[in-house]
């Protein structure tokens, strides 16, 4: 692994030059492995292919002889509608939710995670991949709390067997907690969970033979929706920030 040397500063300061470039907002990690193997980046004047390098904040980076700077990071809030797609870039997608935060900020943000075209609710973005990736990590057990809506009663049974936990075909799951936010309406469920396994409260109920008609994430991480309206967002206040990265 090779090392951009400076005459000053500490070596824990260091980073992989891929993440420099990808932080700098003009493309991911992976890309940016291809800029420098291409020959495209340079370290205080001086080309690099060599994948793997480190370099550190102060070091000058460019790319064909342009600056590149390290973004500022963002942390965005979006309450998503229906029939949005949760992608960066789907050349098949009517709408996708890029769209809805595209006069966010000039920083290439991008989703956390994800939320099917018919469900609404709560969808962080941002360009902090190390916070990105500790929040998709299992072990961080990410506190997600939806709304949901199904095509008849859910019996009292069915709701104890969620407690208990169910097993799908990926494997066990169960409810943290759940429960009727309308005592008189047993068609509404409330249903935390810290899973992150693919369309996974649609799973639960469909196992069990009902249907979601309406799905709505309304808490994510502690963040709620709370004076953000439908196809709104917000960027996180510091203590938000401070918050997730616990």
């Amino acid at each position: 692994m090779k090392i951009i040397k400076l005459k000053t500063g500490k070596s824990e300061e260091s980073l992989r030059l891929n993440r420099y470039v990808a932080n700098s907002g003009v493309c991911s990690r992976r890309d940016a492995d291809k800029l420098i193997a291409n020959g495209e980046i340079a370290v205080n004047g001086q080309v690099i292919t060599e994948l793997g390098t480190k370099v550190r904040p102060t070091d000058r980076i460019t790319r064909n002889g342009i600056p590149l700077s390290m973004e500022k990071k963002r942390y965005l809030l979006l309450n998503k509608p229906r029939g949005f797609v949760t992608t960066t870039d789907d050349p098949h997608a009517t709408h996708t939710v890029m769209e809805l935060v595209a006069s966010a900020c000039t920083e290439r943000i991008y989703p956390v995670g994800r939320l099917d075209r018919d469900t609404t609710g709560l969808l962080l973005f941002t360009n902090d991949g190390d916070l990105a990736k500790k929040l998709m990590h299992p072990a961080h057990r990410q506190r997600k709390v939806y709304h949901v809506h199904l095509n008849r009663p859910l019996a009292p049974d069915d709701l104890q067997r969620i407690r208990n936990g169910i097993t799908l075909d990926d494997g066990l799951i169960a409810a943290d907690k759940i429960n009727f936010p309308d005592e008189c309406d047993p068609t509404q469920v409330g249903i935390e969970i810290h899973s992150g396994r693919n369309r996974i409260i649609r799973r639960i109920f469909e196992h069990l033979g009902y249907r979601v008609t309406r799905l709505d994430r309304v808490c994510l991480g502690g963040l709620t929706k709370k004076n953000l309206p439908r196809g709104h967002w917000r960027f996180l206040s510091q203590n938000e920030v401070n918050f997730l990265k616990m």
